[in-house]
């Protein structure tokens, strides 16, 4: 789009001035504020994933939880949070929107500092789910305010706020987590969400319109459709984050959760393609930009969560970083995106969205693709530019498939639309961050076994290298030799596995490269929509 035009539907012919160019729908302050606050809801909802998982270590220490244990801290956070996001359109409904989303923030505010005093690990694990279920609420929310409250015209400048929340967030949560549980301890990562929830809750207070609640409809929800889905989708977000840890199958456990999963969710579809009143109009998926569009997001969300979760893991394993270093390293994949993503909405008008996407996605699967020859000395200042590369792609390609896969969503349709979009992108994190984790172990065994036979006592080199470090050991009070050349068994063993590891993330970035090239693909396979720039019905 070279300029911004406003459609016939948009100002009605009597008002228009033959004169002037037309205008575009005037949009009131208050609608702004209720937008922002709920952005701001959003931000922090998905920035309490990644920020405590960057200090789930120094946590489980603080309660005395397990490592293996520890590992539900998250899990409850995003099992709630996941069941909850297709809920909340109906609930807002059922509750109206003002009611329910100022009881969630404040529910989500309190919930939050309560987790920094929590004594034990059923006590955190209860007090995150609480804080999953009320947070989960404000993604979505916010989602649908914008596609709702917004005129078209605005709508892009809105859903650049949002993918501030999406994209910038979880990039940005390792160094917030990091930085406050070096300097301050684990706690503060609680109450870092009270002054901008505080703000939040005041913003959403003076923004929202009262309705009635409309108490009734709870009568003629659509409540095997909840129940299937509720269990279903904690079924499978229990196998994704607890399988790998488990040895998937070879767990009773995970097999038993997989299989009612495998069992609720085909169930919970059939409901809602048969069912009168669906909790969730499925259908949608069926329209071309819609359900490309969902496509990609859902591969979106696979490297988004993918890419935040390897880059602290090799950092930690490989370089010995502590969590403030991750979190400096990390901050150079979310910092230019506060730059880039307010100029997204200006870049949409002036080009077809479409190659926005496309050259978004582009750059995204180019950032990965440049960490697929990592060394040894491959750290911080190797990182840099594939770190930049991956904040350009990310910022460009949200803002725009968003509104290119919502543009034809009819007002009735905002709520279901808002949940299939958010909950892909987070369950595709999940799958991905599941799936790479196997990927690493599997990999990381293939190539150690490669590696072995090269290391071979038969090979000069290698004999020369025991040498080495057997005299080293010496040289540096080791008194018996046997012990000395043991050591160097050991360490050739460690360097070994070290160059395996190495290889295996790799490989990991290869396959999150490939995820976004298929991303590419489905949004080139998207229809530019007739009038995207125009004001809609709502």
């Amino acid at each position: 789009m070279s300029t911004l035009q406003t459609t016939p539907d948009a100002i009605p012919p009597s008002e228009a001035e033959p004169t002037e160019a037309p205008a575009a729908p005037a949009v009131s302050a208050k609608t702004w504020l209720a937008v922002i606050g709920a952005t701001l809801g959003a931000f922090m909802a998905v920035l309490n994933i990644q920020i405590v998982n960057a200090s789930l270590a120094d946590i489980q220490g603080g309660i005395g939880a397990g490592i293996d244990d520890g590992g539900w801290i998250s899990t409850s956070y995003l099992i709630a949070e996941i069941v909850v996001i297709p809920l909340s359109g109906w609930l807002a409904q059922v509750f109206s929107v003002r009611v329910y989303l100022l009881t969630n923030a404040l529910l989500f505010l309190v919930f939050s500092a309560a987790c920094a005093f929590a004594q034990d690990l059923p006590q955190m694990i209860a007090l995150r789910a609480v804080q999953g279920f009320t947070g989960g609420v404000l993604i979505p929310m916010a989602f649908t305010l914008i596609i709702t409250l917004l005129p078209k015209t605005k709508q892009p400048i809105g859903l650049a706020l949002f993918a501030i929340s999406a994209t910038f967030a979880p990039a940005i949560g390792p160094t917030i987590g990091g930085y406050l549980t070096e300097n301050f301890g684990w706690e503060y990562i609680f109450y870092v969400n009270v002054v901008p929830g505080a703000i939040m809750i005041g913003m959403l207070y003076f923004s929202l319109e009262a309705s009635p609640m409309k108490l009734s409809l709870l009568r003629e929800g659509d409540w095997l459709g909840i129940v299937t889905m509720a269990i279903g989708l904690s079924a499978l977000q229990t196998v994704l984050e607890e399988g790998n840890k488990d040895d998937w199958f070879g767990s009773p456990f995970i097999v038993r959760f997989a299989i009612i999963a495998a069992i609720a969710l085909p169930l919970f579809v059939l409901i809602e393609l048969t069912s009168k009143k669906p909790l969730l109009n499925l259908r949608l998926l069926f329209r071309r930009n819609f359900g490309f569009g969902v496509l990609a997001n859902f591969l979106l969300g696979v490297a988004l969560y993918g890419s935040v979760f390897i880059l602290p893991v090799y950092l930690a394993r490989v370089q010995g970083y502590n969590s403030e270093q991750i979190g400096m390293v990390l901050a150079w994949t979310g910092l230019p995106q506060l730059v880039l993503i307010p100029l997204v909405p200006q870049l949409m008008k002036r080009v077809d969205p479409r190659i926005v996407i496309g050259i978004g996605f582009a750059l995204f699967a180019a950032s990965n693709f440049m960490n697929i020859y990592m060394t040894n000395d491959y750290a911080a200042d190797q990182l840099f530019w594939p770190n930049v590369v991956r904040a350009v792609g990310q910022a460009l390609a949200f803002a725009p498939l968003s509104a290119i896969a919502t543009a034809g969503i009819e007002a009735e349709n905002a709520g279901s639309a808002s949940a299939l979009f958010n909950m892909m992108r987070n369950l595709g994190g999940a799958i991905g961050i599941a799936a790479l984790q196997t990927l690493l172990t599997k990999r990381e065994q293939y190539h150690s076994n490669v590696l072995m036979p090269s290391v071979s006592l038969f090979e000069p080199a290698t004999r020369t290298r025991i040498d080495q470090l057997t005299a080293y050991f010496v040289n540096h009070g080791v008194i018996d030799r046997v012990d000395a050349v043991h050591r160097a068994y050991v360490a050739i063993g460690k360097i070994l596995q070290k160059q395996a590891f190495i290889l295996a993330f790799s490989d990991t970035f290869y396959v999150l490269g490939v995820a976004l090239i298929v991303a590419l693909l489905a949004g080139l396979v998207l229809k530019k929509p007739d009038r995207l720039d125009s004001s809609g019905a709502h």
